[in-house]
């Protein structure tokens, strides 16, 4: 009689068994951190459809280039806030069982002699793992968050990220892509700038600049004028001259067809405050439109208000007032340049770009209009 075949021969060894393939879970939820110059912020998202639904953020002002000019390094105290808020946001992280996570560092710890030494305290103390990126990369993913606000009619594209200590611009030409495909041809800029490969018609990205001025370092360059207009003019002239190697800057550019995207507080609070809001709300500011008469009509009404105007009014308030100034210099310098009748007002940026670019690379977002 032969013998009985063992159960389970022909099976694969264990070792060998093809392993079932990783496939996201599209309800898990995914983080992203920015740890700028002045604040520490947090998203954790679930997609949804082509985008994703926010279950959780924080944001705190940690000040963490506070004295980076005149030392080159992080201070004790800035880096002590740091930690703090970042444990706040471990916490959220354990609460909601992230997994898949993006955390990044950017023009302060760039620039910091020390913020080698800092990312590694911040694993010790938070268990977290921070990135410090470089500005090519924040510029794309500060793109990539503005996707969902492109106009399809929109040919010539100026995207704005004022951060707190350096400002990104990215001029992109949409004219060789198809109106209805604009706003997804800017999403596809998440995989870099040079688009020469693309299977499909390419965003072409003209040029792009990271300006090592913010709403912080500016202020700080300029805290010894006294007087109030004095040193707005001043801000915004010295932004200015750091356009110089900007390529669309010597070019005269049409208003028709032509679209600026900015994105950071300095352009969501002069929304607020054109629209005479009492408390803030996303709703009404993110994708508003505005022009550059409105947006003038801000920055005068800012300046005349003066410093104690500033600090007692609720859209924005003491903990902003140092900084609007200078970020309103800037914002006033880019549309002296390229005045437009369709600035767009984006509440969002590094963020919202870093949870897109996860979720579309695991394949979690439905690939639909925006």
């Amino acid at each position: 009689m032969p013998p009985k075949r063992p159960t389970g021969a022909g099976a694969f060894p264990k070792a060998v068994s093809p392993p079932a393939p990783t496939v996201a879970d599209p309800v898990a939820p995914y983080a992203a951190l920015d740890l700028g110059t002045n604040s520490c912020r947090m998203l954790v998202a679930q997609p949804k459809g082509s985008g994703f639904h926010v279950v959780d953020s924080f944001s705190k002002s940690v000040q963490l280039g506070a004295g980076l000019e005149t030392s080159g390094r992080l201070s004790r105290g800035s880096m002590a806030r740091t930690v703090q808020a970042l444990r706040i946001c471990n916490k959220k992280f354990q609460q909601h069982k992230v997994r898949r996570m993006r955390l990044v560092a950017t023009e302060a710890c760039r620039r910091a002699r020390n913020a080698r030494d800092f990312i590694r305290y911040i694993k010790r103390e938070t268990g977290l793992r921070l990135e410090i990126i470089q500005p090519e990369e924040e510029a794309r993913l500060a793109v990539v968050s503005c996707a969902p606000l492109v106009s399809t009619k929109t040919e010539q594209l100026l995207v704005v990220d004022i951060g707190g200590g350096s400002t990104e611009l990215v001029w992109i030409d949409l004219t060789r892509v198809p109106n209805i495909d604009r706003p997804r041809a800017i999403m596809r800029l998440r995989q870099g700038f040079n688009t020469t490969d693309s299977p499909f018609p390419a965003a072409r990205v003209v040029d792009w600049i990271s300006v090592p001025l913010g709403v912080a370092t500016l202020k700080d360059q300029f805290a010894d004028v006294a007087s109030d207009s004095a040193r707005f003019a001043l801000m915004s002239c010295c932004f200015e001259e750091h356009l110089a190697g900007f390529k669309p800057y010597e070019c005269t550019q049409p208003r028709d067809g032509f679209q600026i995207i900015g994105t950071s507080g300095t352009v969501t609070t002069v929304a607020a405050s054109h629209l005479g809001l009492r408390r803030y709300d996303r709703a009404k500011v993110d994708g508003l439109r505005m022009t550059s008469d409105q947006i003038d009509a801000v920055i005068a009404d800012y300046l005349t208000m003066g410093e104690a105007g500033r600090k007692a009014d609720p859209r924005i308030g003491r903990d902003r007032q140092t900084l609007i100034m200078s970020g309103a210099a800037i914002l006033q310098a880019l549309i002296r340049v390229w005045p437009t009748d369709r600035l767009s007002v984006a509440d969002r940026g590094l963020r919202e770009g870093l949870l897109y670019a996860q979720m579309s690379a695991d394949g979690v977002l439905e690939d639909g209009p925006f």
